[in-house]
Protein backbone atom coordinates (compact mmCIF):
# COMPACT_ATOMS: atom_id res chain seq x y z
CA UNK A 1 0.00 0.00 0.00
CA UNK A 2 1.61 3.22 -1.14
CA UNK A 3 1.21 6.42 -0.20
CA UNK A 4 -0.24 7.40 -2.91
CA UNK A 5 -2.51 4.67 -3.66
CA UNK A 6 -6.58 6.15 -4.06
CA UNK A 7 -9.45 3.89 -2.83
CA UNK A 8 -10.67 3.23 -6.09
CA UNK A 9 -7.42 1.03 -6.33
CA UNK A 10 -7.79 -0.69 -2.73
CA UNK A 11 -10.33 -3.66 -2.77
CA UNK A 12 -10.34 -5.20 0.61
CA UNK A 13 -13.04 -8.27 1.68
CA UNK A 14 -15.26 -8.23 4.31
CA UNK A 15 -18.54 -10.35 5.90
CA UNK A 16 -21.48 -8.75 4.74
CA UNK A 17 -25.19 -8.70 5.82
CA UNK A 18 -27.25 -8.11 2.31
CA UNK A 19 -30.58 -9.06 3.65
CA UNK A 20 -32.10 -7.91 7.24
CA UNK A 21 -34.58 -11.24 6.81
CA UNK A 22 -31.22 -12.93 6.61
CA UNK A 23 -29.16 -11.27 8.60
CA UNK A 24 -27.18 -14.43 10.19
CA UNK A 25 -26.08 -15.26 6.56
CA UNK A 26 -23.30 -13.35 5.71
CA UNK A 27 -21.63 -13.05 2.40
CA UNK A 28 -18.05 -12.21 1.67
CA UNK A 29 -17.51 -9.09 0.15
CA UNK A 30 -15.20 -6.68 -2.11
CA UNK A 31 -15.28 -3.13 -1.12
CA UNK A 32 -13.52 0.21 -1.26
CA UNK A 33 -12.44 2.08 1.79
CA UNK A 34 -13.16 5.86 2.69
CA UNK A 35 -10.22 8.09 0.60
CA UNK A 36 -7.24 8.21 2.08
CA UNK A 37 -6.17 11.68 3.50
CA UNK A 38 -3.44 13.18 5.45
CA UNK A 39 -4.26 11.81 9.07
CA UNK A 40 -5.68 8.26 7.85
CA UNK A 41 -4.26 5.32 8.79
CA UNK A 42 -5.25 1.82 7.76
CA UNK A 43 -4.69 -1.20 10.08
CA UNK A 44 -4.97 -4.42 9.06
CA UNK A 45 -7.73 -6.33 11.07
CA UNK A 46 -6.13 -9.74 13.23
CA UNK A 47 -9.49 -9.81 15.27
CA UNK A 48 -13.11 -8.27 15.65
CA UNK A 49 -15.34 -8.25 18.92
CA UNK A 50 -19.37 -9.19 17.83
CA UNK A 51 -21.12 -6.04 20.34
CA UNK A 52 -24.48 -6.19 20.53
CA UNK A 53 -24.86 -3.12 18.05
CA UNK A 54 -24.12 -5.25 15.71
CA UNK A 55 -27.44 -7.31 16.46
CA UNK A 56 -29.56 -4.60 16.66
CA UNK A 57 -28.45 -3.10 13.26
CA UNK A 58 -28.04 -6.40 10.80
CA UNK A 59 -31.61 -7.46 12.45
CA UNK A 60 -33.01 -3.91 11.52
CA UNK A 61 -33.81 -3.05 15.08
CA UNK A 62 -32.34 0.17 14.59
CA UNK A 63 -33.77 1.58 11.90
CA UNK A 64 -31.71 3.28 8.84
CA UNK A 65 -29.75 0.20 7.62
CA UNK A 66 -27.58 0.90 4.75
CA UNK A 67 -27.38 -2.55 2.39
CA UNK A 68 -25.10 -4.33 2.65
CA UNK A 69 -23.93 -3.75 5.88
CA UNK A 70 -19.98 -4.94 7.23
CA UNK A 71 -20.55 -4.58 10.94
CA UNK A 72 -18.05 -4.86 13.62
CA UNK A 73 -16.63 -1.72 15.87
CA UNK A 74 -14.43 -3.70 18.12
CA UNK A 75 -11.22 -3.58 15.82
CA UNK A 76 -7.31 -5.00 16.69
CA UNK A 77 -5.13 -5.45 14.41
CA UNK A 78 -1.45 -3.82 12.75
CA UNK A 79 -1.04 -0.76 11.16
CA UNK A 80 -0.10 -1.15 7.58
CA UNK A 81 -0.31 2.36 6.15
CA UNK A 82 -0.38 5.73 7.62
CA UNK A 83 -1.09 9.27 5.93
CA UNK A 84 2.08 11.96 5.60
CA UNK A 85 0.72 14.03 8.95
CA UNK A 86 -0.11 10.76 10.87
CA UNK A 87 2.78 11.59 14.20
CA UNK A 88 1.06 8.92 16.82
CA UNK A 89 1.58 5.64 14.83
CA UNK A 90 4.32 3.70 12.34
CA UNK A 91 3.91 1.01 10.20
CA UNK A 92 3.68 -2.10 12.40
CA UNK A 93 2.20 -0.97 15.53
CA UNK A 94 -0.61 -2.62 17.36
CA UNK A 95 -3.69 -0.64 17.31
CA UNK A 96 -7.36 -0.49 17.29
CA UNK A 97 -10.56 0.90 16.70
CA UNK A 98 -13.65 1.07 18.63
CA UNK A 99 -17.08 2.37 17.85
CA UNK A 100 -16.36 6.13 15.66
CA UNK A 101 -13.84 6.57 13.28
CA UNK A 102 -14.27 10.52 11.90
CA UNK A 103 -16.02 13.45 13.71
CA UNK A 104 -16.30 17.53 12.89
CA UNK A 105 -12.77 18.05 14.35
CA UNK A 106 -13.89 21.74 15.01
CA UNK A 107 -17.21 21.59 17.63
CA UNK A 108 -17.27 22.28 20.89
CA UNK A 109 -17.33 18.47 21.94
CA UNK A 110 -14.77 17.59 19.33
CA UNK A 111 -12.33 20.41 21.31
CA UNK A 112 -12.99 19.31 25.20
CA UNK A 113 -12.12 15.33 24.61
CA UNK A 114 -15.55 14.66 24.28
CA UNK A 115 -15.80 14.01 20.48
CA UNK A 116 -17.60 10.86 20.74
CA UNK A 117 -20.98 13.41 21.06
CA UNK A 118 -19.83 15.72 18.19
CA UNK A 119 -23.45 16.14 16.26
CA UNK A 120 -21.48 15.29 12.38
CA UNK A 121 -19.64 11.89 14.45
CA UNK A 122 -18.79 8.80 11.68
CA UNK A 123 -19.62 5.77 13.26
CA UNK A 124 -17.51 2.94 12.24
CA UNK A 125 -19.97 1.05 10.09
CA UNK A 126 -23.61 1.57 8.75
CA UNK A 127 -22.76 5.34 8.19
CA UNK A 128 -21.35 7.96 5.34
CA UNK A 129 -18.06 10.39 5.70
CA UNK A 130 -19.15 13.84 4.72
CA UNK A 131 -17.55 13.01 0.66
CA UNK A 132 -20.72 10.03 0.18
CA UNK A 133 -18.02 7.32 1.14
CA UNK A 134 -19.84 4.74 2.84
CA UNK A 135 -18.04 3.87 6.50
CA UNK A 136 -17.46 -0.28 6.83
CA UNK A 137 -16.99 -2.23 9.71
CA UNK A 138 -14.64 -4.79 11.25
CA UNK A 139 -15.83 -7.87 10.09
CA UNK A 140 -13.22 -7.42 7.22
CA UNK A 141 -9.63 -7.58 6.56
CA UNK A 142 -8.53 -3.88 6.95
CA UNK A 143 -10.04 -0.72 8.69
CA UNK A 144 -9.17 2.91 7.64
CA UNK A 145 -10.02 5.21 10.06
CA UNK A 146 -8.75 9.11 11.74
CA UNK A 147 -5.83 9.32 13.61
CA UNK A 148 -7.66 10.32 16.34
CA UNK A 149 -10.08 7.45 16.17
CA UNK A 150 -7.20 4.93 16.01
CA UNK A 151 -6.18 3.28 19.79
CA UNK A 152 -2.62 2.18 20.85
CA UNK A 153 -2.73 -1.41 22.62
CA UNK A 154 -0.48 -1.69 25.88
CA UNK A 155 1.70 -4.40 24.96
CA UNK A 156 0.64 -6.31 27.98
CA UNK A 157 -2.93 -7.00 26.42
CA UNK A 158 -3.45 -9.54 23.83
CA UNK A 159 -5.34 -8.09 20.91
CA UNK A 160 -8.33 -10.02 21.42
CA UNK A 161 -8.23 -9.54 25.16
CA UNK A 162 -8.25 -5.90 23.65
CA UNK A 163 -11.08 -5.81 21.02
CA UNK A 164 -14.02 -5.78 23.16
CA UNK A 165 -13.10 -3.25 25.33
CA UNK A 166 -13.03 -1.12 22.50
CA UNK A 167 -16.87 -0.95 22.29
CA UNK A 168 -18.11 -2.46 25.23
CA UNK A 169 -15.26 -1.67 27.45
CA UNK A 170 -15.48 2.01 27.00
CA UNK A 171 -19.29 2.06 27.29
CA UNK A 172 -19.45 1.52 30.60
CA UNK A 173 -15.96 2.94 31.76
CA UNK A 174 -16.44 6.60 30.28
CA UNK A 175 -19.83 6.76 32.42
CA UNK A 176 -17.94 5.49 35.78
CA UNK A 177 -15.26 7.84 35.39
CA UNK A 178 -17.36 10.92 34.56
CA UNK A 179 -20.12 9.62 37.29
CA UNK A 180 -17.39 9.66 40.09
CA UNK A 181 -17.03 6.10 40.31
CA UNK A 182 -13.75 5.45 42.70
CA UNK A 183 -12.99 5.03 46.38
CA UNK A 184 -15.49 5.27 48.95
CA UNK A 185 -18.49 5.09 46.48
CA UNK A 186 -20.78 2.09 46.15
CA UNK A 187 -21.65 1.73 42.63
CA UNK A 188 -24.64 -0.78 41.12
CA UNK A 189 -24.43 -2.44 37.79
CA UNK A 190 -27.65 -3.85 36.64
CA UNK A 191 -26.70 -6.74 33.99
CA UNK A 192 -24.39 -9.40 33.78
CA UNK A 193 -23.44 -9.99 30.19
CA UNK A 194 -20.71 -8.70 27.61
CA UNK A 195 -21.11 -4.79 29.29
CA UNK A 196 -21.79 -6.08 32.73
CA UNK A 197 -18.45 -7.81 32.94
CA UNK A 198 -16.67 -5.39 32.02
CA UNK A 199 -18.60 -2.72 34.27
CA UNK A 200 -18.12 -4.73 37.37
CA UNK A 201 -14.02 -4.90 36.76
CA UNK A 202 -14.16 -1.32 35.57
CA UNK A 203 -15.83 -0.33 38.92
CA UNK A 204 -13.44 -2.58 40.93
CA UNK A 205 -10.54 -1.43 39.38
CA UNK A 206 -11.49 1.99 40.13
CA UNK A 207 -11.13 1.66 43.79
CA UNK A 208 -15.24 1.64 44.10
CA UNK A 209 -17.78 -0.90 46.34
CA UNK A 210 -19.53 -2.93 43.69
CA UNK A 211 -23.35 -4.45 43.67
CA UNK A 212 -24.22 -6.56 41.24
CA UNK A 213 -27.81 -6.71 40.41
CA UNK A 214 -29.19 -9.29 38.19
CA UNK A 215 -32.35 -11.10 37.59
CA UNK A 216 -30.40 -14.29 36.96
CA UNK A 217 -29.15 -16.11 40.14
CA UNK A 218 -27.14 -18.04 38.40
CA UNK A 219 -24.74 -15.16 37.49
CA UNK A 220 -24.00 -14.89 41.20
CA UNK A 221 -20.48 -17.27 40.85
CA UNK A 222 -19.30 -14.65 37.86
CA UNK A 223 -19.99 -11.35 39.51
CA UNK A 224 -17.93 -12.37 42.82
CA UNK A 225 -15.26 -13.77 40.44
CA UNK A 226 -15.53 -10.61 38.35
CA UNK A 227 -14.72 -8.25 41.83
CA UNK A 228 -18.33 -7.45 43.13
CA UNK A 229 -18.85 -6.74 46.81
CA UNK A 230 -22.69 -7.64 47.02
CA UNK A 231 -24.76 -9.62 44.94
CA UNK A 232 -28.74 -8.68 44.92
CA UNK A 233 -31.81 -10.14 42.75
CA UNK A 234 -33.94 -7.80 41.08
CA UNK A 235 -36.91 -9.94 42.31
CA UNK A 236 -40.10 -8.87 43.78
CA UNK A 237 -39.38 -6.20 46.69
CA UNK A 238 -35.79 -6.67 46.27
CA UNK A 239 -34.83 -2.74 46.55
CA UNK A 240 -37.08 -2.49 49.91
CA UNK A 241 -33.69 -3.26 51.77
CA UNK A 242 -31.20 -1.12 49.56
CA UNK A 243 -33.28 2.09 49.42
CA UNK A 244 -30.61 5.02 49.63
CA UNK A 245 -27.76 3.06 49.72
CA UNK A 246 -25.78 3.25 45.63
CA UNK A 247 -24.37 6.07 44.78
CA UNK A 248 -24.46 4.98 40.73
CA UNK A 249 -26.00 2.75 39.29
CA UNK A 250 -24.90 2.03 35.39
CA UNK A 251 -27.89 -0.42 33.50
CA UNK A 252 -26.11 -2.83 31.06
CA UNK A 253 -29.32 -4.63 30.32
CA UNK A 254 -30.17 -5.03 26.83
CA UNK A 255 -33.53 -5.14 27.05
CA UNK A 256 -36.67 -2.55 28.30
CA UNK A 257 -39.25 -5.16 29.06
CA UNK A 258 -38.80 -5.84 32.86
CA UNK A 259 -35.99 -3.51 33.80
CA UNK A 260 -37.57 -2.36 37.35
CA UNK A 261 -36.26 0.70 36.88
CA UNK A 262 -38.64 3.12 39.29
CA UNK A 263 -37.16 0.29 42.08
CA UNK A 264 -33.65 1.15 40.81
CA UNK A 265 -34.11 4.81 40.97
CA UNK A 266 -35.24 4.31 44.54
CA UNK A 267 -32.03 2.18 46.00
CA UNK A 268 -30.08 5.57 44.95
CA UNK A 269 -28.53 7.96 47.51
CA UNK A 270 -29.50 11.50 47.53
CA UNK A 271 -29.02 13.18 43.93
CA UNK A 272 -27.54 9.66 43.04
CA UNK A 273 -27.16 9.01 39.02
CA UNK A 274 -28.75 5.73 36.92
CA UNK A 275 -27.10 6.01 33.83
CA UNK A 276 -28.11 3.44 30.86
CA UNK A 277 -25.47 2.41 28.41
CA UNK A 278 -27.79 -0.10 26.42
CA UNK A 279 -29.97 0.27 23.92
CA UNK A 280 -32.53 -1.68 23.46
CA UNK A 281 -34.58 -1.82 20.44
CA UNK A 282 -37.80 -0.27 22.65
CA UNK A 283 -38.82 2.65 24.86
CA UNK A 284 -37.79 2.11 28.65
CA UNK A 285 -40.12 1.91 30.78
CA UNK A 286 -42.71 4.99 31.89
CA UNK A 287 -41.91 7.18 34.69
CA UNK A 288 -43.74 9.74 37.37
CA UNK A 289 -41.37 12.40 38.03
CA UNK A 290 -42.39 11.29 41.96
CA UNK A 291 -40.36 8.57 41.59
CA UNK A 292 -37.33 11.00 40.78
CA UNK A 293 -37.66 13.42 43.52
CA UNK A 294 -37.81 11.02 46.97
CA UNK A 295 -34.15 11.01 46.59
CA UNK A 296 -33.07 13.70 43.78
CA UNK A 297 -32.34 10.92 41.49
CA UNK A 298 -30.59 11.75 37.99
CA UNK A 299 -31.62 9.42 34.95
CA UNK A 300 -28.96 9.97 32.33
CA UNK A 301 -27.11 7.80 29.27
CA UNK A 302 -23.99 8.10 27.64
CA UNK A 303 -22.22 6.97 24.16
CA UNK A 304 -18.95 5.40 23.79
CA UNK A 305 -16.14 7.43 24.90
CA UNK A 306 -13.35 9.80 24.29
CA UNK A 307 -10.10 9.00 23.05
CA UNK A 308 -8.45 10.21 26.22
CA UNK A 309 -10.47 7.92 28.15
CA UNK A 310 -10.13 4.86 26.19
CA UNK A 311 -6.11 5.28 26.18
CA UNK A 312 -6.94 5.64 30.25
CA UNK A 313 -9.12 2.56 30.26
CA UNK A 314 -6.44 0.55 28.21
CA UNK A 315 -4.01 1.78 30.91
CA UNK A 316 -6.45 0.71 34.08
CA UNK A 317 -7.17 -2.78 32.36
CA UNK A 318 -3.30 -3.22 31.44
CA UNK A 319 -2.67 -2.71 35.03
CA UNK A 320 -5.57 -3.96 37.16
CA UNK A 321 -5.68 -7.21 35.04
CA UNK A 322 -9.04 -6.61 33.34
CA UNK A 323 -10.34 -9.53 31.46
CA UNK A 324 -12.49 -10.01 28.74
CA UNK A 325 -14.36 -13.30 28.96
CA UNK A 326 -14.33 -14.28 25.32
CA UNK A 327 -15.07 -17.19 23.29
CA UNK A 328 -13.24 -17.52 19.92
CA UNK A 329 -14.55 -17.66 16.00
CA UNK A 330 -13.35 -17.79 13.02
CA UNK A 331 -14.72 -14.99 11.10
CA UNK A 332 -16.70 -17.14 8.88
CA UNK A 333 -18.62 -18.13 11.55
CA UNK A 334 -20.12 -14.63 12.14
CA UNK A 335 -23.43 -15.23 11.99
CA UNK A 336 -23.26 -17.73 14.53
CA UNK A 337 -21.79 -15.13 16.82
CA UNK A 338 -24.96 -12.62 15.63
CA UNK A 339 -27.32 -15.45 16.62
CA UNK A 340 -25.48 -16.23 20.24
CA UNK A 341 -25.90 -12.24 21.26
CA UNK A 342 -29.12 -12.14 20.05
CA UNK A 343 -30.07 -15.13 21.97
CA UNK A 344 -27.74 -14.03 24.68
CA UNK A 345 -26.00 -17.48 25.01
CA UNK A 346 -22.29 -15.86 24.70
CA UNK A 347 -20.38 -15.90 27.83
CA UNK A 348 -19.82 -12.69 27.44
CA UNK A 349 -18.26 -11.80 24.48
CA UNK A 350 -17.38 -13.40 21.07
CA UNK A 351 -14.29 -12.51 19.28
CA UNK A 352 -13.66 -13.25 15.45
CA UNK A 353 -10.43 -14.01 14.45
CA UNK A 354 -9.67 -12.71 10.39
CA UNK A 355 -9.98 -15.98 8.08
CA UNK A 356 -9.25 -14.22 4.80
CA UNK A 357 -6.32 -12.05 3.47
CA UNK A 358 -6.62 -8.59 1.76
Amino acid sequence: MSSNTTSADVQWKGYAVTDTEKWDELKVIDFEPKKFEDYDIDIKIEYCGVCGSDVHTVTGGWEGVMLPVIPGHEITGRVVRVGPKVTEFKVGDRAGVGAQVCSCFKCVPCNTDNENYCLKMVSTYNAKYPNGDIAQGGYSTAIRAHERFVFPIPNELNLEQASPMLCAGLTVYSPLVRNGAGPGKRVGIVGIGGLGHFAIQFAKALGAEVIAFSHSPEKKDDAMKLGADEFVVTGEGFAKDMQGKVDLIICTADVSEGIPLADLLSTLSVNGRCIMVAIPDNSLPPLHSLQLIGNGAFLGGSHIGSKKEALAMLQLAAEKGVESYIEMLPMKDAGKALKGVKDNSVRYRYVLKVDIDI
